[in-house]
């Protein structure tokens, strides 16, 4: 397999990936429809350093250790489900509970880029899906003559392309309706329906396998 070879077919796969409705969809809307395009671009940015390092962790063999250890596996799939269940359940008390005007959605008085950009780090760094597809996938598009560890990296760079165009879709049409939807019950309902849907991936990933 050439690298040209590699790239054209690892973008066909990576595509797919990306347009799949999961978790890094739904956190991305939701800073999208409740805080505006800054902290939503800053939750993609976080989501898009995850994927290089799950790409540099593939590319010299570290991910791999989640196909090869069920312990390794188990120790992040279940810190990751302690995490997405934390984070949903706390979106869920914001929901039902009242906030004094100008609050913002996640009970923080004001939100910032950069922890909007941990959030998505840290969500995507802990969801062991993310490595094992990495460990699985990563390998079959490395040609053997080049230095794997810059392939690998070129390759997460394509997928975190791929996903920049994917989140700038979704937060300029969420922008669009943004007046409306941020309007204090319909953020309400909105944290609502993302922190239902975190915890629903946290105890799917807590009681799911490999």
């Amino acid at each position: 397999m050439t690298l040209r070879s590699a790239v054209v077919a690892f973008v066909v796969v990576a595509g797919a990936l990306t347009v799949t409705p999961g978790l890094d969809t739904a956190l991305v809307l939701r800073a999208a429809l409740t805080r505006g395009r800054r902290e939503a671009a800053a939750t993609a940015a976080g989501i898009v350093t995850g994927l290089f390092v799950w790409g540099a962790a593939a590319a010299v063999g570290v991910s791999a250790l989640l196909s090869a250890s069920q312990v390794a596996y188990d120790v992040l799939r279940w810190a990751g489900a302690a995490y997405l269940v934390w984070f949903g359940a706390r979106l869920l008390t914001h929901a039902l509970r009242a906030r004094p005007a100008g609050g913002r959605p996640d009970g923080t008085g004001g939100g910032s880029a950069w922890r909007a950009a941990r959030v998505g780090l840290t969500t995507n760094l802990l969801n062991p899906k993310v490595g094992v597809f990495y460990a699985a996938l990563l390998p079959q598009f490395l040609p053997a003559d080049r230095d794997h560890l810059l392939v690998g990296l070129l390759l997460a760079g394509v997928h975190a392309a791929l996903s920049v165009a994917w989140f700038a879709l979704l937060i300029v049409l969420a922008s669009a309706l943004s007046r409306w939807l941020r309007r204090p019950g319909t953020v309400r309902a909105i944290d609502a329906v993302t922190g239902t849907t975190l915890v629903g991936f946290g105890v799917r990933l807590a009681l799911s396998g490999r």
